[in-house]
């Protein structure tokens, strides 16, 4: 079930942004999928940023995950890539960063599919012909 959809160029981030903070909220756990290059961490950079963050906003490829104080709570980064096994995950705690009432934002999150809640929400990113950006959101 589509929850919500929209098409950007890159020089319109902005508006993707504002499409994502009137549909998401602090306590969602958001799968973000997309190809390589479609703009998974640019967009997660800029929703953070917009959200407040004092932090310097990066990509957690090699960290794995970044944490990020905004003005109304915090927000969980996790780039899953470079993990492994689905041990790597529970040691991390992934499942504590699930429950504590953040906005959780997870790129290649196939690893974590068996800890994700039943209410997880879809964020795919594709990259049309015109090199345009459409986000889908949808309700697990």
């Amino acid at each position: 079930m589509i929850k919500a959809a929209i098409t950007f160029q890159l020089n319109e981030l902005e508006s993707a942004v504002s499409f994502l903070l009137s549909h998401l909220t602090f306590g969602d756990v958001v799968a973000v999928t997309g190809e390589m290059g479609a703009g998974k961490t640019t967009v997660i950079k800029a929703l953070v940023i917009a959200l407040q963050s004092q932090d310097h906003v990066s990509s957690p490829t090699f960290s794995i995950v970044n944490t990020y104080q905004v003005k109304n709570g915090l927000v969980h980064h996790f780039d899953l890539y470079r993990l492994k096994s689905f041990q790597e995950l529970l040691d991390l705690g992934f499942d504590i960063y699930l429950e504590e009432g953040a906005l959780v934002l997870i790129e290649w999150p196939e690893l974590a599919t068996p800890l994700m809640p039943d209410h997880m929400i879809r964020l795919q990113i594709e990259i049309n012909n015109d090199q345009s950006r459409t986000i889908t959101l949808a309700q697990a």
